[in-house]
């Protein structure tokens, strides 16, 4: 735990691949928590290339978090996430959810998973992963703690991962991140 952030990480879990079909379905959910202080530098990295029309009317911080996790990526040999809009409605509406509904779990109160969240967002997913964080307040310390978080980290570099949504809520008692990586 970090005496700082005062939220212990959670044991890593990582959902299975999700065979398409048209009768069923089923999700399991990412355990996936940590915040801790710290920095990121991103001298002498090539510039990250994010969707536009994606990011329309998104939060600047979740703008920056997607250019940070793409910085990241192509420094350990992994492509481009995409931002995709889908992806970003259902990662603002987790963190907004938590953060009005007092919660911090990737599960909501009423046993939303973040699969189900996906699809219900219209986002056709063959796998998934969610990264969520509270208490950091900007983008560089909000990944830097991912990144020191191997659960978090496998996440950000996992290559099978071809888009991403992120959604940041300020609210008291917050911030409030959600990093929703998927493959269709």
């Amino acid at each position: 735990m970090n005496p700082e952030s005062g939220s212990p990480p959670s044991p890593p879990v990582e959902p299975p691949r999700r065979r398409r079909s048209r009768t069923a379905a089923w999700v399991v959910a990412a355990g996936l928590i940590a915040v801790t202080a710290g920095s990121y530098s991103a001298a002498a990295t090539p510039r990250p290339v994010i969707t536009v029309a994606a990011l329309a009317g998104t939060d600047w911080r979740a703008q920056q978090i997607v250019g940070i996790v793409n910085v990241e990526r192509l420094k350990h040999g992994c492509g481009r996430v995409t931002a995709n809009g889908k992806l970003t409605v259902a990662a603002q509406a987790h963190s907004d959810d938590m953060a009005s509904r007092g919660y911090y779990e990737h599960a909501t109160p009423d046993g939303q998973d973040p699969g189900a969240r996906l699809t219900s967002a219209g986002y056709p997913w063959t796998r998934w992963g969610e990264n969520i964080g509270k208490g950091a307040k900007d983008p560089r310390t909000a990944m830097t703690a991912w990144m020191k978080s191997s659960a978090h980290r496998s996440n950000i570099l996992n290559c099978a991962f071809k888009e991403i949504g992120v959604g940041v809520s300020m609210r008291p008692n917050g911030p409030w991140w959600t990093q929703d990586f998927a493959a269709r």
